[in-house]
């Protein structure tokens, strides 16, 4: 047995910062003590003065070694899980992928073997069913058993993921019968793809057009159609990536009405903007590339930001994920330099999540116990993983972040650790920093050093959501 003892931090919890000493015994915490108390025992302690001791992170959505676009997301489950240990987080729940055609004890399967032995930190995974048919939906129960207690569906990329609303609505009922709960992507993609048709035969095909066919209001006219579906199903819905104040008004509208409906977003949608894909001045344009990602970033010139904030504090929207999707500049988002449609959607940015979400509390948009709320303790609760991840607190695995509020960084590409040749945030000054990061009672990072292992990451069954009534 290993002891170690964190003393002279706070511990941050989502209700609240209290000074406390954590006592890790292995891997799992055992005590939150009073400041100095005596008699405890310890072989390793470690000073936390000037830091919040706060749980480790939970990034609900990452999609490593997703294929997309005839090529893969950069970051495999080695490289993306180490770089989310550099940013403080512990957890990832990741995306098994089922294509209409294909077997999803087949494609789960996949997504097990590419996962197994690599990971530098825990790991989940939800499914993404791309063909729903009796066969999918009667193994969505054999998933359930074991661990796999969320399926995503889209209602963008026909041809590719794309469900009609009969098949949402089968999944839905099928998920409502076992108490499982469905993540939906948002956007009406049959609408999107004509628009995006009208734009190329324009000659309109520079990135930014990405964003001007996937109008917010068609985010907003799919989150309101999911809604409906999944009351008229008995069945939770939760939104992945929301972007908009149109899709975010559906779901205030709906939760004030008591209904299971729940929501994320992301950091790209809280400080990038549409007009980011318009490059530096001086540049073809083509630049904005690096911000292509879906839902899209929405402009400036709108309200998106601070409602999506307001969001934050109100708990209508519950989760801050990242959508982690990264794919290098050269050579893969390259792919669509003649056709905006034909570059891989996505931006890298599971390393620097928690950063970015606390350059809120240092703001003033959210307060430190909220921050933790939604980078850890509500991703817990959401995905069946609490108490064993998202808290501090006797019986929890020991995935414990130490965090320095005086610290300054600046995020760049020559310095982060995802395998990405750019960073969509270059240049970001950050107040605060990850100082230490433990998984499950072992020392990961420290002060910048990685010191952790290819393959502790484990699998980790999740049971059923605790926000479903």
């Amino acid at each position: 047995m290993t002891r170690t003892l964190i003393t002279n931090g706070t511990v941050v919890s989502a209700t609240g910062a209290i000074a406390h000493d954590v006592l890790v015994e292995d891997e799992k915490v055992v005590a939150l003590l009073a400041p100095g108390t005596q008699g405890i025992t310890a072989d390793t302690t470690v000073d936390a003065t000037g830091t919040y001791v706060v749980p480790g992170g939970i990034d609900a959505h990452t999609h490593m070694e997703l294929p997309f676009g005839g090529t893969f997301s950069s970051d495999t489950f080695e490289t993306g899980t180490r770089a989310a240990a550099y940013g403080g987080t512990t957890t990832i729940i990741d995306f098994a992928v089922q294509t209409a055609g294909n077997d999803v004890r087949e494609s789960l399967d996949t997504w097990y073997g590419k996962a197994e032995g690599e990971c530098a930190v825990d790991y989940a995974f939800h499914m993404i069913i791309g063909g729903v048919d009796d066969a999918s939906l009667k193994l969505m129960g054999d998933l359930v058993a074991e661990g796999i207690t969320s399926f995503k569906l889209f209602m963008a990329y026909p041809g590719v993921f794309y469900s009609d609303d009969g098949q949402i609505l089968r999944a839905m009922q099928r998920a409502a019968e076992l108490g499982a709960l469905i993540s939906m992507h948002a956007e009406n993609g049959i609408a999107i793809d004509v628009l995006a048709e009208q734009a190329a035969a324009r000659g309109e095909t520079a990135p930014i057009h990405h964003g001007i066919t996937r109008p917010a209001r068609l985010e907003g006219e799919a989150t309101h159609r999911a809604i409906q579906l999944a009351l008229v199903a008995g069945a939770p819905v939760y939104f992945v990536h929301l972007s908009s104040s149109e899709a975010l008004a559906e779901v205030v509208r709906a939760r004030a009405e008591g209904h299971n409906v729940f929501a994320e977003t992301c950091p790209q949608y809280l400080y990038l903007t549409l007009e980011d894909h318009l490059g530096a001045p001086g540049e073809d344009g083509f630049e904005g590339a690096k911000y292509v990602c879906s839902s899209p970033l929405r402009s400036k010139h709108e309200h998106h930001h601070r409602d999506l904030w307001r969001g934050l504090r109100t708990n209508d929207l519950a989760i801050v994920a990242t959508d982690h999707c990264p794919f290098c500049f050269k050579d893969q988002k390259e792919l669509g330099r003649d056709d905006f449609r034909l570059i891989p959607n996505g931006i890298g940015g599971v390393e620097h999540r928690m950063d970015l979400v606390y350059q809120g509390v240092v703001t003033g948009e959210l307060s430190l116990a909220r921050w933790v709320e939604t980078c850890a303790t509500t991703p817990a609760r959401m995905f069946g993983m609490y108490p064993k991840k998202g808290v501090i607190a006797p019986g929890s695995d020991a995935d414990i972040v130490l965090y320095d509020p005086q610290a300054r960084t600046t995020i760049s590409a020559a310095t982060h650790h995802m395998a990405m040749d750019y960073s969509a945030y270059e240049g970001f000054e950050i107040a605060g920093g990850v100082r230490t990061v433990m998984s499950r009672g072992t020392v990961v990072v420290d002060r910048g050093q990685y010191l952790g292992t290819k393959g502790h990451g484990r699998f980790v069954p999740r049971g059923l959501s605790s926000y479903l009534r």
